[in-house]
């Protein structure tokens, strides 16, 4: 089956390289038993490819379960994956199957991988490796022959090294990696999504479908889509339901789009000398890394003006102190420098008492305290949930996993 007759049997609409190469990979990948490891943003439609490889296997005639292993609690997710026997916890009155036992023969597509507790990936291994799984409460080892296809929007192998996921499952499911692309990777398909989505929705409403003009196309594309092809798809229904005026302008896209991440696609201004033919939407997530690289180094420079400082006035006898405090500019004299006298060299005098010992002084700018609190609140409204604080700060997840070790935050 050709890339074009997949496209239309799974209604996928695009054409951009990147796209293409993921639907090769996963025809290629789909006749075997590999696992597979399909990695994306949120939006971008992990679950049609888990569905395309199922469809194009062997096991096309026999079970496909999706689970979302995000969505379930983490003391019910062995239970829902590998059944328990009745009594084996509080509320078992029945003994149940799970998942691995009921796709038997078939594909188990687990969604937000990286979601999965620790204990559980133990136990998820011993079926990649052996096809061997015991229920909750049982000693009894059963078989299953079920063919695994993973998926996350999370880079698990930064999770390996933070002891979050472990490695040997990584290196087990990613025997054949597929990344799928996100909407800002390929633009071109944008216009063509949004004429689809809004033709769709036209027909079910019963109305006209809306028209974008230039600008507002060229909008649409440069926006960053955080969402991707899911928010996409919101963005067109909103506007075929509510814009009262078919032929949409740049002006009424405008109320339509998010403001917050709107902002992103703002292009940065080229220096001199520098194109700006890329398509002009320049990285969110690199910018504030930049941003926060210019903070920080400003912040170690601040600090060793303050080490020059004192090791200069401690030169001259002087030991320096809070400069918030009201202690007088005073030398420190030895008990037989009685007529020596310190000299400012007419330059401003500094804030210092008598001590016998070096007191360091750090200061942390209130940029870094702004920036912890925010980080904490984040995490505990989202409890712990780092892509949804994530989200919420506006910063990529690398980003926040980064600063709360820097801060040395505990979750």
């Amino acid at each position: 089956m050709d890339i074009q007759s997949i496209k239309n049997r799974f209604g996928i609409i695009g054409n951009s390289p990147a796209l293409n190469h993921a639907l090769n990979t996963a025809v290629q990948v789909a006749n075997t038993d590999l696992s597979v490891l399909i990695v994306g943003e949120s939006g971008v439609g992990k679950e049609v490819f888990s569905m395309i490889i199922h469809a194009l296997s062997p096991r096309k005639h026999n079970p496909f379960i999706a689970v979302n292993c995000g969505a379930i609690p983490e003391g019910t997710i062995d239970s829902e994956l590998f059944g328990h026997e009745k009594g084996s916890f509080t509320g078992a009155v029945d003994s149940r199957k799970g998942y691995f036992e009921t796709v038997n023969g078939g594909t188990i597509f687990l969604d937000e991988i990286g979601e999965m507790p620790l204990g559980t990936q133990a136990r998820l291994l011993r079926v990649l490796e052996t096809g061997e799984f015991i229920r909750v409460g049982s000693s009894k080892v059963q078989k299953t022959d079920v063919r695994v296809i993973a998926a996350t929007n999370r880079d698990l192998l930064e999770y390996t090294q933070a002891g979050d996921f472990r490695q040997d499952l990584y290196y087990r499911l990613s025997t054949v990696p597929i990344r799928v692309p996100s909407l800002r990777d390929r633009k071109e398909d944008i216009p063509l999504l949004f004429r689809k989505f809004a033709a769709d929705f036209a027909e079910r409403y019963k109305t006209q479908s809306v028209q974008l003009d230039s600008t507002a196309q060229q909008m649409l594309v440069n926006y960053y889509w955080p969402g991707n092809v899911r928010e996409l798809k919101n963005i067109a229904e909103q506007i075929s339901v509510l814009s009262t005026d078919k032929a949409i302008t740049a002006e009424v896209m405008q109320r339509f789009l998010p403001q917050r991440e709107n902002s992103r696609s703002l292009a940065v201004i080229p220096s001199a000398g520098q194109s700006n033919s890329s398509g002009g939407s320049a990285d969110f997530n690199t910018e504030r890394d930049i941003l926060y690289k210019l903070f920080f180094d400003l912040k170690k420079d601040m600090n060793d003006l303050k080490q020059m400082i004192y090791d200069v006035a401690h030169h001259q006898g002087y030991t320096p102190v809070d400069p918030s405090s009201n202690t007088a500019l005073m030398p420190v004299y030895n008990e037989t420098d009685h007529n020596t006298q310190p000299s400012y060299n007419g330059s401003t005098p500094i804030l210092l008492e008598p001590n016998d010992h070096h007191e360091d002084v750090e200061e942390t700018l209130l940029l870094a305290d702004r920036e912890k609190e925010f980080i904490t609140k984040a995490l505990k409204k989202h409890k712990s949930r780092r892509r949804d604080a994530a989200a919420e700060l506006g910063i990529s997840e690398r980003t926040l996993y980064r600063k709360i070790k820097e801060y040395n935050i505990e979750e």
